[in-house]
């Protein structure tokens, strides 16, 4: 390495780390959002599975929260720390695959910017964990293409066993490898050699915790997610939404990079047979899939997690690979050159505004429903009221709302959620001491009281109305309804609507 290539490579991992050091402070300042209070539950009874999703984001939730204890920090900071490995992937990968340390720094620093990686590990779903086994996927199958030894295939194997253990979207990567085994004459070898099976293999026997836990519940979890591909009506506005939020996801600028990389790969403007395809095929598969899959239904932007070490792989492409003429490489330029600052004023814009709500003028946007601002104050509220009743149980109507009640109320509270008992089947369910007595419902203000309160209990009594509050926004106000004399179990084990 050369050391012009030494100091590049240098101030990229100086850059990253810097980002890194910025989304931990995020982090820190940030409440939790509803999904994440719920996996953090998760997190405290680990297993092989869960209603919605395999098991990985609880496994990062409990490694993080190890380390630095039940904070907003703690449940972040595996998640973040994982995006230093998934950038050495990416780098090698676009090392392997294009060539030169230029294209593999911009890779990395491209994927880093997106408000993907940078929001997307920060809140974490099981999108986080599936980003980071999709960037060594990449970097494993690079490997197979570098070095032709099979060994690779199990180290293939792992990643997606690992991607699988995230989230079931993962499942794709079978279908695009094939693609590009077939696509490629010099590769199709692999067909007919027991390594890439052996590798398949590899990954079942990693994802074989999930198989195990669905068979033991019904297979409820397979039944919930699959069952999303089920087509009922055709509804294309879905595609409106589509297409922005994925601009704003991957940042504008890298957006249009990314673009341009795909488009010059499938005119073969670039690199190898073998790498274009295999970008190509990484991409186009789940990317496609889920364009369909908006024909029908909503598909949420953080879904694409597993297509954008492909992306940004691809915008380092149009970046400095591909022989633009002099108009597209303007455009090529000016977005690299400002992808970076642009992505990083982004994602300090969105934080702050989540926090304050300041940007808006503190009116109402897209962040107050999901990131937890006012919780922490209005947990303390609730508490009060439920020391001054002398409820023995706080229950809530949503996971949502049990998880952040869980997490923000003083540890050991009993917090559950009495219907949906599906989602908590790994945790055991309090004693019968703490259902008997006085309990504390919370819930949003709603005109009619909820069905389950009216067939549940003899008396119900509201005894609270407290708002949760950004700045002076106030985001919802919850009544808090004291309940007595339960009729009949106040834990409803009704099938999921999955297994009805």
């Amino acid at each position: 390495m050369s050391p012009q290539d030494a100091r590049l490579v240098r101030n990229t991992a100086l850059t990253i780390s810097a980002l890194v050091v910025l989304r931990l402070v995020a982090a820190a300042l940030t409440p939790l959002t509803f999904d994440e209070a719920y996996y953090w539950m998760w997190s405290k009874h680990l297993a092989g599975g869960y209603y919605d999703h395999p098991p990985m984001v609880a496994v990062v939730i409990r490694l993080g929260t190890l380390i630095a204890g039940d904070s907003e920090f703690g449940v972040r900071l595996v998640s973040i720390l994982l995006a230093l490995p998934m950038s050495w992937a990416v780098y090698r990968s676009a090392a392997i695959l294009f060539g030169g340390e230029r294209i593999a720094t911009t890779a990395a620093i491209l994927l880093n910017v997106t408000m993907m990686a940078s929001v997307g590990t920060i809140i974490v779903t099981p999108d986080a964990p599936l980003l980071v086994a999709a960037s060594f996927v990449m970097f494993f199958l690079a490997k197979v293409l570098e070095t032709g030894r099979g060994a690779w295939w199990l180290a293939v194997g792992a990643a997606v066993g690992a991607a699988l253990l995230s989230k079931y979207t993962a499942m794709f990567f079978g279908p695009a490898i094939l693609i590009w085994l077939v696509v490629v004459p010099k590769l199709r070898r692999w067909l007919l050699s027991p390594w890439p099976y052996l590798g398949g293999f590899a990954a079942l026997a990693i994802f074989a915790p999930v198989i195990l836990w669905n068979a033991d519940h019904h297979w409820v979890s397979f039944i919930k997610q699959l069952g999303r591909a089920r087509i009922e009506g055709f509804r294309p506005a879905f595609i409106a939404e589509l297409i922005p939020t994925q601009i704003a996801f991957a940042t504008p600028l890298v957006w249009l990079l990314g673009a341009m990389g795909l488009y010059a790969l499938l005119r073969r403007n670039s690199g190898a047979l073998a790498a274009r395809a295999l970008i190509s095929a990484t991409f186009w598969t789940i990317a496609l899939y889920f364009v369909w899959h908006s024909l029908h239904a909503r598909v949420e932007a953080n879904w694409f997690a597993p297509v954008y070490p492909a992306f940004a792989i691809a915008a380092a492409v149009a970046a400095h690979v591909v022989p633009w003429d002099a108009r597209r490489k303007r455009l090529a330029d000016f977005c690299l050159r400002w992808a970076a600052p642009s992505g990083v004023l982004m994602f300090v814009a969105l934080i702050v505004q989540a926090n304050t709500g300041v940007l808006s003028g503190y009116r109402r946007d897209a962040t107050v429903r999901s990131v937890g601002v006012g919780w922490r104050e209005l947990a303390s509220e609730i508490e009060a009221v439920r020391a001054r009743t002398g409820a023995t149980c706080v229950l809530a109507p949503d996971y949502g709302t049990t998880g952040w009640l869980a997490f923000y109320l003083p540890k050991g509270t009993c917090v559950l959620q009495p219907t949906q008992r599906i989602r908590w089947v790994n945790m055991p369910e309090p004693g019968p001491a703490q259902l008997s007595g006085r309990l504390l419902y919370v819930d949003e203000l709603r005109p009619v009281t909820p069905r389950y309160l009216d067939e549940t209990f003899s008396h119900i009594e509201r005894v609270a109305e407290l708002p949760r509050k950004r700045g002076p926004l106030t985001i919802e106000t919850y009544g808090l309804d004291l309940l007595d004399g339960a009729k009949r179990d106040v834990l409803d084990h009704s099938p999921p609507p999955e297994l009805e």
